[in-house]
């Protein structure tokens, strides 16, 4: 058995009490997540989610801390996912840049608005993240090192 768990990255975004959300179309209906996606062969994490923030929402991202590393099994799809959430600040907006596949829109919820929406919501992760971020959970960006390609 050749097992490998989905490394992903994901970005908590917070501007006036309020965090950027992607409304999106999945395989279990209508859900809720941050911006978030898979980290693609020879890219740098920061370099994933500034990516990711911007095919999902439109926003320029500048990532200035580490979140956490979030470790999650979906038993139900038989897939694990390795997520390394970012924060920092959202930098300007294209709006009308065309958004990623399934993504019906970018949201700014608060936090008791994605707690009324738990059901909704892609993963544990999402919620635990903010709820992360809110307790002040940061780690500076220099933990992580990135070997690029020769």
């Amino acid at each position: 058995m050749n097992w490998k768990p989905n490394v992903t990255v994901a970005a908590v975004i917070e501007n006036d009490g309020k965090f950027l959300c992607v409304e999106e179309v999945t395989d279990d209906g209508v859900r809720f997540n941050q911006p978030a996606g898979h980290l693609e062969c020879r890219e740098a994490l920061t370099e994933a989610v500034i990516r990711e923030v911007l095919e999902e929402t439109g926003y320029s991202f500048a990532p200035e801390a580490l979140v956490g590393i979030y470790n999650w099994r979906n038993e139900a799809r038989d897939i694990t996912y390795l997520r390394f959430v970012f924060t920092g600040r959202a930098t300007g907006h294209d709006a009308a840049r065309p958004l990623d596949e399934g993504i019906i829109a970018a949201r700014w919820l608060t936090l008791a608005e994605l707690r009324e929406r738990q059901a909704q919501l892609r993963s544990p992760m999402v919620l635990q993240c903010v709820e992360d971020w809110c307790a002040g959970k940061r780690a500076p960006l220099d933990l992580i090192t990135h070997y690029p390609c020769r």
